[in-house]
């Protein structure tokens, strides 16, 4: 068993946290950090894979624009898909060279993680093979895409908890046509939103399971805001530093 950081950022825009993966990226190939998991959730954004059909996105750029929609083109696998309050994104910074070089197994591993924590909900996920996800019967709960650079991984995986639906109909989620997506707040049936802070222990709990993780401490960074402008490598320094005064320590 090796050591998982996991850091709870609250809601934090793409491009900043695209940066904070990439800053963390070269730390985790210096060995300057341990394995590490980031939580978050986003303003609406919609992104889509480097192979993915700008078909799929159902709505003018300009629109989005003008209801402050972020849209970027990214260097993930997978096609479109939505991110927005409600949903959990989580962006796990691995190293797999320890862990086989299997980028497949990955990919399961992220789908069982999911699986996991929607028992909490006693929500019966599953896979359906040769699409990678997460579903629950013939709806779709969560989205994957990952990228893996030099067998490091970023970018991750979107369960969708109390997110706004009406969203995915500017797009074809996935690229998958006549999908129909779902989140645990629908499924249950609820009128008040599900705890998103239960939710993401349920997916650290299962995360660590699935991932033969030591836990190890939560840290939540409370700094980010829409107008924060900071340089994120400096930042990733900073938490490199919480870390060591914390007692966590590189791998």
């Amino acid at each position: 068993m090796s050591a998982l950081t996991v850091y709870k950022l609250g809601q934090v825009p793409y491009r900043k946290v695209l940066e904070l993966q990439l800053a963390f990226l070269e730390k985790r190939k210096r060995d300057e950090i341990e394995d590490t998991l980031l939580l978050l959730e986003h303003p609406p954004t919609f992104t889509i894979g480097r192979r993915g059909n700008m078909g799929n996105l159902l709505t003018a750029k300009d629109y989005l624009a003008d209801k402050g929609i972020h849209f970027e083109v990214i260097s993930r696998g997978g096609d479109i898909t939505f991110h927005g309050p409600g949903q959990i994104v989580g962006y796990p910074i691995l190293d797999l060279n320890g862990m086989g070089k299997d980028v497949h197994k990955y990919l399961r591993n992220l789908e069982e993680t999911i699986i996991l924590a929607l028992e909490n909900y006693d929500i019966s996920a599953r896979r359906i093979d040769k699409v990678t996800g997460v579903w629950v019967k013939w709806h779709k709960i969560a989205s994957i895409g990952v990228g893996v650079k030099r067998w490091i991984t970023y970018h991750g995986f979107a369960l969708n908890v109390n997110t706004d639906l009406s969203y995915f109909d500017m797009i074809v989620p996935c690229g998958i046509q006549d999908v129909r997506m779902t989140s645990i707040q629908r499924w249950l049936a609820q009128k008040e939103p599900v705890d998103m802070a239960a939710a993401e222990e349920n997916i650290v709990k299962a995360f660590y399971h699935v991932f033969d993780k030591t836990p190890s401490e939560s840290i939540t960074i409370n700094e980010f805001s829409p107008d924060l402008e900071s340089d994120m490598e400096l930042f990733a320094d900073k938490i490199t530093n919480t870390e060591r005064a914390s007692g966590t320590s590189a791998s």
